[in-house]
């Protein structure tokens, strides 16, 4: 059997990762697609800082008659952070019958969140074949790390989470969604207004598939959906982070003023039929100089544990997480599967030991 055959569509940060990770894994990189015309005819392998691959970075124009033509085992898309504007790039992939796995933050669990368009390419994907889930550092730390925990314990009555990262390592989509830049009541008025809202209203939004969750919405779905349990009320709360000096943007390219928005911190709290609450919070923003990424997570019950992560390297890690997932991606169940239904997420040493 030759090489896995994997296509990278969006060459911004994360790819330079995930392009060098995929091959020095043992995948043959077959293409690679963005819409930054500076970057078309570039090298992948050297935009990826490997050397030359003989694969030149294509307009995203060329997609559909690229995989139409190869029909790679598995294309990695690492671009915006919203299901909905990966709606033409997963539904492509859908429609030609080729696996994708996305860092798109609400592609991890996003049934709660865009039903309507997770029916869609669920739909598509049945029909024609293929496998198509959202993963990354989240699959690994705000969720199989605590079923992991969760094994250990005898009894749960909450789960509480908390995880900070610096928006600056993921590109100006991340910064935006954030209301990294903004004055105060700009945040209020773009960010925190979509959760000044009735819970009626809010899945009114949600059916529609205009609704914008923060990253731990669709994380509290995943994490209920790995546990069985069933959420009867879920409410956000988005909240503005500020520093008291300027800061230096060079993703918004930008100094952000004294008092105005560096991110926000989301707060998902989520109440179960059995009983048991999921609380969690991301506090994404433009990092201080004293400030660092961490993640800290308690399980409550008998016993109560807690699990700190300080400083990982959240960028790396959310894309090793995706390479190592592709071999599951190839041999998980037709149709829009997401994580908590596929094996717990393993290191990769080899990829051709693992059957496809």
């Amino acid at each position: 059997m030759g090489k896995i055959k994997v296509m990278q569509y969006g060459c911004g940060k994360m790819a330079k990762f995930t392009i060098r990770y995929a091959v020095e894994k043992g995948y043959e990189l077959v293409g690679a697609f963005d819409i930054d015309k500076n970057k078309f005819g570039t090298d992948a392998g050297e935009y990826a800082n490997i050397g030359k691959l003989g694969v030149k970075i294509q307009s995203a124009d060329n997609f559909r008659e690229a995989i139409t033509k190869t029909k790679p085992d598995c294309v990695v898309v690492t671009t915006m952070s919203l299901l909905s504007d990966l709606d033409k790039v997963l539904t492509t992939c859908a429609e030609c019958g080729v696996n994708a796995i996305t860092t798109c933050e609400e592609a991890f669990y996003p049934q709660n969140s865009n039903p309507k368009l997770f029916a869609k390419i669920d739909k598509l994907a049945k029909q024609n074949k293929c496998t198509i889930t959202g993963a990354g550092y989240q699959d690994v730390f705000w969720g199989n790390l605590i079923a992991v925990l969760a094994g250990a314990t005898q009894r749960i009555t909450k789960i509480k989470g908390k995880t900070s990262y610096n928006v600056e390592d993921y590109g100006i989509a991340l910064a935006e969604v954030h209301g990294a830049g903004m004055d105060l009541n700009e945040f209020d008025k773009k960010i925190a207004s979509v959760d000044k809202i009735s819970d009626a209203e809010r899945q009114k939004m949600i059916n529609s598939g205009t609704y914008s969750p923060s990253y731990m919405w669709n994380t509290n779905g995943w994490l209920a959906s790995r546990f069985g349990w069933t959420i009867t009320e879920q409410t956000q709360k988005c909240v503005p982070q500020t520093y008291h000096k300027e800061l230096d943007s060079s993703t918004l390219n930008m100094k952000i003023p004294a008092g105005y928005a560096t991110g926000m911190s989301a707060v998902v709290t989520s109440k179960t039929k059995e009983g048991i609450i999921i609380e969690s919070e991301c506090i994404g923003k433009v990092y201080a100089p004293d400030e660092f990424d961490s993640n800290e997570w308690t399980i409550y019950g008998e016993p109560d544990t807690t699990v700190v992560i300080n400083r990982p390297a959240t960028v790396e890690l959310t894309c090793a997480t995706i390479i190592n997932r592709i071999t599951d991606v190839i041999n998980a169940d037709f149709g829009y599967t997401t994580t908590e239904k596929m094996p717990v997420c393993e290191y990769k040493n080899d990829v051709k030991k693992f059957n496809i």
